[in-house]
């Protein structure tokens, strides 16, 4: 498995533990979703999906130091390919965004879109990664 493999995996599984601390957060309150407090725990879980990221990256290279930093031209492909997917989730979070501001809909349901937009582009681009790196990867 190279270390872009483990990249993407690293990705989708931190994307998926922090949708699910930070959904348990905003439950967790007890009150009506739109009036939860929300922006502290959207914080925390962005900043704690970013230092998971990294430690998880570190230690991918700690164990496996023959395969760290190493890319091939598959790599770069499949990179860019999942990310170019992925990127529909964070244009669609975006529009429905802007859609939301401008018929003045609360707060909560903005950042939130914006922030599932964000969530949901990491993991679909692991997936479609993982799909290339598993399943074989045919650039069109």
């Amino acid at each position: 498995m190279s270390t872009e493999e483990k990249g993407a995996w690293i990705a989708g599984v931190v994307a998926v533990g922090m949708l699910g601390v930070y959904l348990s957060s905003l439950l967790s309150q007890g009150v009506p979703l739109h009036e939860t407090e929300y922006a502290w725990p959207m914080v925390w879980a962005i900043i704690g999906s970013g230092i998971a990221t990294i430690v998880l990256h570190i230690l991918a290279a700690a164990f496996w130091p023959r395969d760290a930093g190493k890319k091939d031209a598959r790599d770069k492909q499949i990179a860019r390919f999942g990310n170019h997917i992925g990127n529909g989730f964070l244009i669609a979070g975006a529009l429905a965004a802007m859609v939301m501001a401008i018929l003045e809909w609360n707060t909560f349901w903005i950042a939130n879109v914006i922030f599932l937009g964000f969530v949901l582009s990491a993991i679909l681009s692991a997936i479609v990664k993982l799909v290339a790196y598993r399943g074989g990867f045919h650039p069109w």
